[in-house]
């Protein structure tokens, strides 16, 4: 690994680091992909991550490449002490709303990890049901530590394999390149042909009207 790569990486863990200090050893990272686009579900990860791991390429999900996401989400789930991964379905979504199908993947995450943390830290995410572990929301947290951008990593691997799978079954719309998102292409598809099963219909309302 180079030097300037150990160097981020050292900085990314800091926020842990901090807090293996304070005395948490078992630190559960959390983070979600999906929560803007207008058709498929929000996917929730947490994971648990060695306080000595040192992947080289883990950082924020947005700022890695599809192709390096998937090399990454093999080693995260090969290093993991534990993880989970809750898929919240557009159905729920639409009933319950994103932000609440978004808590509900954490709390899953709570029940189901397999080792329990001592702590959640959890991208930007607050009033949430965590079965009574502790929890700290950090802003922008998936570019600022280690285990939430491993977390970020699960998350949008999972969903945008989700994506590419529909993409199979409605291949009018698009999905395997926008993976579900208001893109100009997605708009003019829902125009279109409609709404397919998988679209959120309290995301697509305003564009039914304007067709």
């Amino acid at each position: 690994m180079k030097e300037k790569e150990q160097a981020r990486l050292i900085n990314l863990k800091q926020i842990e680091s901090d807090l293996h200090q304070k005395g948490f050893k078992n630190i559960c990272g959390i983070d979600e992909a999906g929560r803007g686009p207008l058709a498929g579900p929000v996917v929730v990860a947490g994971v648990i991550m060695p306080q000595d791991s040192m992947i080289e390429g883990i950082n924020d999900s947005k700022k890695v490449s599809e192709k390096k996401r998937e090399i990454l989400y093999d080693l995260i789930i090969k290093e993991a002490i534990s993880y989970s991964v809750q898929i919240i379905g557009q159905d729920v979504i639409d009933d319950i709303n994103i932000l609440n199908a978004t808590k509900q993947g954490v709390t899953k995450i709570a029940e189901e990890l397999e080792i329990k943390p001592d702590l959640i830290i959890i991208d930007a995410l607050e009033h949430i049901n965590t079965k009574g572990i502790p929890y700290e929301a950090i802003i922008k947290g998936d570019a600022k530590c280690y285990s939430i951008s491993a977390a970020s990593i699960l998350a949008k691997v999972t969903r945008d394999r989700i994506m590419r799978e529909w993409d199979l079954v409605y291949p009018q719309y698009g999905f395997a390149q926008h993976k579900g998102y208001g893109t100009k292409k997605h708009m003019e598809a829902i125009r279109e042909y409609g709404l397919c099963p998988i679209h959120r219909i309290s995301f697509t309302k305003n564009i039914i009207k304007s067709k």
